[in-house]
């Protein structure tokens, strides 16, 4: 049986669906599975061993350079020659369903799959755009407001015919997989301290924590603690912290394979609610997730993945980008736990 993934993006959320795959492969190992995905996050997907081809659109740069709409269109319908049993939308947008179905019929009168139905994905009822799920032949109903890890997991294995219990997902094994990361990341970490990756950006600056917090952070656990950055913004604010704190170094632009490492080496992590620091859950590494407008709902908590949220309300239905009460959490919420997961060091 062949399948595709149709997950475009974003980071976290590629990460909250990768789980799945372990379980899928579990129970039928001759699939092959293929991910559909943007070209700037297929590296987190990549030398994953239950993914067989990973498959890339540039749809984002469409919004920008229209001329190469028909290049796109040529490229995705390319891959209906693959000739999917089953192609499951486990992002539920408009475009992910378009994709979806282009990747299924090839969007040229191409017959239908042999074995019937062969689009899967979310009913109308479980996501914003209601009319992504025109496209499916098969409909998976999960609350919208259902934690985020769960409903990837049914989506992607209820149309194969099982569930993923959360028990499996809590005893996951790590899924993030790097190959020749750059070397460098090495000389950043500590062999005397423990080393705490700060992930203190965002897509939106209503989702950050502050700054000045992290550093107070860093002096409280006296740790090694190295900030990553995606943007000139984010490297100027992890140079000011730097600046603060001896404690604290800034790491060079990293891509997404050597993030990973750098995780994967990590003591701890503590971050915003963004898809670097969801990688910490998908590697099986201790982790603080700090929620402001965002619901809490999108992340496990589990022995060693704990959250601190706001005092804010937040609608998953209408997410409040002017919530800025993540900037409220005192930062002795976020020491004490730390402190609680960071391994005891021998002096």
């Amino acid at each position: 049986m062949k399948i595709a993934i149709v997950k475009l993006s974003a980071l976290g959320d590629i990460v909250h669906a990768m789980v799945a795959l372990q379980f899928i492969k579990a129970r039928t190992p001759e699939i092959q599975i293929d991910w559909i995905v943007e070209e700037r996050f297929a590296e987190v997907l990549k030398n994953n061993p239950d993914i067989d081809n990973i498959l890339t659109v540039n749809l984002k740069a469409l919004k920008n350079d229209k001329t190469g709409f028909v290049r796109q269109l040529k490229k995705i319908r390319g891959y209906a020659k693959n000739n999917y049993d089953l192609v499951i939308d486990a992002q539920g947008l408009i475009k992910s369903a378009v994709t979806a179905k282009l990747v299924a019929a090839g969007g040229l009168g191409m017959p239908k799959a042999r074995h019937g139905k062969r689009i899967a994905g979310f009913d109308a009822d479980s996501i914003r755009e209601k009319a992504a799920s025109w496209f499916y032949d098969i409909k998976v109903a999960c609350a919208f407001h259902a934690n985020t890890i769960d409903r990837n997991a049914l989506v992607l294995s209820s149309p194969l015919g099982f569930d993923i219990t959360k028990e499996q997902i809590l005893n996951k094994k790590p899924f993030l997989f790097f190959k020749n990361e750059d070397p460098q990341i090495y000389d950043y970490l500590s062999k005397d301290r423990n080393n705490i990756v700060l992930v203190i950006g965002s897509t939106w600056d209503s989702r950050n924590y502050p700054a000045e917090k992290f550093v107070k952070i860093a002096e409280a656990l006296q740790q090694n603690c190295l900030v990553i950055w995606g943007s000139d913004q984010e490297k100027a604010r992890a140079e000011w912290m730097a600046a603060q704190s001896g404690l604290i170094k800034v790491m060079p632009k990293l891509d997404l394979n050597s993030l990973k490492a750098l995780i994967a080496n990590a003591d701890l992590l503590i971050g915003n609610d963004t898809g670097p620091t969801h990688m910490a859950w998908g590697l099986n590494r201790p982790s603080i997730t700090l929620f402001g407008p965002t619901p809490v709902s999108r992340v496990y908590q589990t022995d060693i993945n704990k959250v601190v949220k706001s005092a804010s309300t937040v609608n998953p239905y209408k997410l409040n980008k002017q919530d800025y009460s993540i900037q409220d959490i005192d930062e002795q919420q976020i020491i004490e736990p730390a402190k609680c997961l960071l391994p005891a060091r021998s002096e």
